[in-house]
């Protein structure tokens, strides 16, 4: 991919701008979904390396010839696939793990489309390939030494860096899965409340689909371990921006926050440089080691903010980055969840009135007990099932507020059935995990390969 000129930052106000020209009339918000699932080999249980007759490379290349998308490239090497009409793509995540970033949609009914469109196509695929996918927020039994790297540039930097600034970064890359959701905001006053409420949130929806039980074929003492392995990956990047709760925030207080986390690479024709550790406030000064005197293009400022990994990201749209990966029926009710509280203005002001009254503390201790207890963390007088279900009804509310309806005439509340699932049963699909695992498997984490692989049971 060549180097597109970008022009060059020369005042504080185009970092502003590069954030606020996200906001967008109501009418224009959009639904964007990403989903990533492990990919695995049927007969053995093992990760699918990029390379070979039955590899994600090959892969890629027959989903381009079916559908046409555009194929993006690191070197020689196809690591993407770019809709150029829908908007959507398809990519990899450092161990190759698949994702779909889906396109901006108007309703959670055309997401449900689009993830299972997703699904019938690959299959088509993999089934002769014999590859299958797994929706967990971490891989269940394989260790980091088992799971080949892709080839992507930025991954050969960012690798030995996490080693250096926390214990589970390698984790987080080559071993976690996700289901993400990004949505628009209005005005900064709308991104400020929407941020501060998906925040103070995100805990609760960690909880409610905590799916990461497993490491190394063994149970790991925690609920969501994906959740855990954030905990422990670079500080510098991660959290929950307890500044966004402070008076005056806005987006030049996030590009304050950008601007004092250490930058990654930069791109040049192509190819990544590796700054990992640098500053891109020297950068703006134009003195960054590695481009002595060159000052960084608008464009090196939209690649920076997109290698930070708080709960909840800004770059023109607000990214939830709180779920663990789970089956493929799930999929769809992550995005309903926060789409219920963001997307009505009752629901978001009724969802604000539920937190603002938490404090930083409180907020940073649900994060940290969270991957260990999940819906049964002890939240004041109650725990995190109380606010779950609080939380619920008022995104419900929100759905049916907004009465996008499908072809039945349903709106699209359906999605949280999952969650209402989850409720009723007062267990989290990492406890449904462990059932099985002390029960029917016998021991034995393998199975799930065999009864969890995507399209298989919830």
């Amino acid at each position: 991919m060549a180097y597109s000129p970008s022009p060059v930052i020369e005042s504080r106000a185009q970092l502003v701008e590069t954030l606020s020209r996200g906001c967008k009339p109501r009418e224009d918000w959009r639904i964007g979904t990403e989903h990533e699932k492990f990919t695995f080999y049927r007969d053995s249980f093992k990760p699918v390396p990029y390379s070979g007759e039955n590899g994600i490379g090959a892969l890629l290349e027959k989903v381009q010839a079916e559908t046409a998308w555009t194929p993006y490239y690191d070197g020689e090497n196809v690591i993407g696939l770019n809709d150029p009409l829908g908007g959507g793509s398809i990519s990899l995540e450092p161990g190759g793990q698949f994702e779909l970033s889906g396109a901006p949609l108007e309703t959670l009914h055309q997401t449900c489309v689009e993830t299972n469109d997703h699904l019938r196509l690959l299959r088509k695929f993999t089934e002769p390939m014999g590859i299958d996918f797994l929706g967990v927020g971490v891989a269940p039994t394989w260790t980091l030494d088992e799971i080949p790297a892709m080839p992507k540039s930025r991954y050969g930097i960012m690798t030995p860096y996490m080693d250096k600034v926390g214990t589970l970064g390698t984790s987080m890359m080559y071993r976690s899965c996700t289901v993400q959701v990004n949505l628009d905001f209005s005005s900064e006053a709308d991104m400020v409340k929407k941020l501060r409420v998906s925040l103070a949130l995100q805990p609760v929806a960690t909880a409610l689909f905590a799916n990461s039980p497993f490491l190394e074929g063994k149970p790991n003492g925690f609920l969501s371990f994906r959740s855990h392995i954030w905990l422990n990956t670079d500080n510098a990047r991660t959290g929950m921006l307890p500044f966004a709760f402070e008076d005056g925030m806005g987006f030049e207080r996030y590009a304050d926050h950008a601007l004092d986390v250490p930058m990654y690479f930069v791109i040049r024709d192509g190819k990544y440089i590796n700054c990992a550790g640098e500053s891109f406030r020297a950068f703006l000064e134009g003195k960054l080691p590695q481009l002595p005197g060159e000052k960084p293009t608008v464009k090196d400022w939209e690649d920076h903010l997109s290698t930070l990994f708080p709960e909840v990201r800004m770059k023109q749209f607000l990214e939830m980055r709180g779920a663990d990966g789970g089956p493929w029926q799930g999929i769809c009710a992550l995005p309903a969840f926060w789409v219920g509280l963001l997307y009505d203005q009752t629901a978001l002001d009724a969802a604000w009135d539920l937190v603002k009254d938490w404090t930083a503390q409180e907020r940073d201790t649900l994060r940290h007990q969270v991957p260990g207890t999940a819906l049964k963390t002890a939240f004041r007088n109650g725990t995190v099932m109380d606010i779950a279900r609080e939380a619920l009804a008022i995104s419900r509310a929100g759905l049916k507020a907004r009465n996008r309806l499908n072809w039945e005439g349903a709106d699209e509340a359906v999605f949280l059935r999952p969650l209402d699932h989850t409720l009723e049963m007062g267990k989290t699909p990492a406890e449904r995990l462990l059932d099985l695992y002390n029960g029917p498997w016998g021991g034995d984490v393998t199975r799930i390969f065999l009864e969890k692989a995507m399209g298989k049971g919830a």
